[in-house]
């Protein structure tokens, strides 16, 4: 059996990556708790896998933004982690299972990148790599996303 034959364990493994049609947010995975709390993890795409990719100081910018500025809109937030392939983010909420809101939660979030003056934590008190960084970068990211809004909901073609 080959690899893309084989269940992974990993849910975005199993994922044929040829298929998708960024930009596209997709539930990703749900996991339950023992005590009953739901996580569930969205991929947030924003590049065309295998075709494009975000550069690594607009992605962490872009991280710092998104953590910080979308938990102004949801106390439900566990967290939002970049991709290492470089095309999007993975967003975990806590106990909150409506896709809608989420679409909401991100579109606000995206608006705020595009209004912030400055990278939050973005010194090397705060950010373990401050160096790398790029507002403008997260800025273009973020308004690229924002254009596809209507697209969002769609992952293949």
């Amino acid at each position: 059996m080959s690899t893309t034959e084989k269940k992974m364990n990993v849910e975005s493994f199993n994922l044929d990556h040829t298929k998708v049609k960024a930009p596209f947010v997709r539930l990703a995975g749900v996991k339950e708790g023992i005590n009953g709390d739901v996580i569930r993890k969205y991929d947030i795409r924003f590049c065309q896998p295998n075709k494009e990719h975000l550069e690594m100081p607009a992605i962490h910018s872009l991280e710092h933004m998104m953590a910080e500025f979308s938990r102004n809109h949801s106390d439900r937030i566990v967290d939002i982690s970049p991709m290492g392939c470089q095309t999007g983010y993975y967003l975990a909420l806590i106990n909150h299972d409506d896709y809608e809101d989420v679409l909401d939660l991100l579109e606000k979030t995206l608006n705020d990148v595009l209004t912030a003056d400055e990278v939050p934590a973005c010194n090397e008190v705060q950010c373990g790599w401050a160096a790398s960084h790029s507002l403008e970068g997260a800025k273009e990211a973020a308004k690229k996303m924002l254009e596809k809004r209507s697209e969002w909901t769609t992952v293949f073609e």
